[in-house]
């Protein structure tokens, strides 16, 4: 892996990887997004199903577990994270699952996922997987270098009249800045990453980075998109505020029971996580 590549991501919390998987990747891919689609999980939120204006996304299911360990170990994921961080070992955490169909999806809300999940440390990444050609105005979109910090408090995504809406609420973590607005106000308020992307591309992103976006309308109606989530020897758990508001455990929503005996600042580590390397 290019230097530069390592530094990209290392400084900017995002970068793009042209042509990772081939053709036979790529559709092992599509059938396993297929299928969680249909057999989705606990954690799923659907809306308008079975009508052309369709919007899907799931976390972690477990149905879906054992079978998408499969598949990336698979896939040359450990080296790529083992080469991209320099971390001797690689982990799977889980899955993400997107689908935006019929063209009226709005841009989703900024955020950092670590508002959600107990994460801290370098070594995490998302790996984007979009099955379509993705044009840059219906891209993800990152604010450059804001996984360094500060790590804000999550928005609730239930009202489109506050995108900055807390979700743990008190003092333990800043709000959110607006970041559309302050944007509409000065287009340079902010330094903004994004990429178009073609099947075959990954988009890696700290979780820690403040994104948001990818949209789709009537020119791009429809995207489905795989996260696979990776984290490495510099991963710790740091939890999420005491007394949320929005009934947050420390330990997040996602393998709660898991992570209940680990401490700020331990080692992220539990046999459930699959290891790549």
């Amino acid at each position: 892996m290019q230097l530069s590549v390592r530094k990209a991501f290392l400084e900017d919390g995002a970068v793009l990887i042209k042509g990772f998987l081939n053709k036979d990747q790529l559709a092992e891919c599509r059938v396993a997004y297929d299928w969680a689609v249909e057999n989705h999980g606990p954690h799923a939120t659907r809306m308008f199903d079975g009508t052309e204006q369709q919007s899907h996304v799931d976390n972690a299911n477990p149905v879906a577990k054992a079978r998408l360990e499969e598949l990336v170990t698979s896939l040359p994921f450990g080296q790529l994270f083992a080469q991209l961080w320099g971390s001797e070992n690689v982990w799977y955490f889980a899955e993400e699952v997107f689908l935006k169909a019929g063209g009226r999806g709005s841009r989703t809300l900024w955020h950092q996922d670590t508002s959600y999940l107990p994460w801290a440390g370098n070594h995490w990444a998302n790996a984007w997987i979009s099955f379509e050609s993705v044009p840059k105005k219906n891209a993800l979109e990152i604010v450059r270098g804001s996984h360094k910090g500060p790590r804000y408090d999550g928005t609730t995504f239930r009202d489109p009249n506050d995108p900055t809406q807390p979700l743990h609420g008190g003092d333990a973590l800043p709000r959110l800045p607006d970041i559309e607005a302050l944007r509409q106000n000065d287009p340079e308020a902010f330094e903004i990453i994004s990429w178009a992307t073609e099947p075959g591309d990954i988009l890696l992103l700290h979780p820690g980075s403040l994104h948001g976006g990818a949209p789709v309308d009537e020119a791009f109606p429809d995207r489905h998109t795989f996260v696979f989530r990776f984290f490495g020897d510099d991963a710790t758990f740091h939890p999420l505020p005491e007394h949320s508001t929005g009934g947050y455990p420390q330990q997040g929503v996602l393998f709660t029971e898991e992570l209940s005996t680990l401490k700020a600042g331990d080692a992220f580590r539990h046999p459930t996580f699959r290891q790549l390397i």
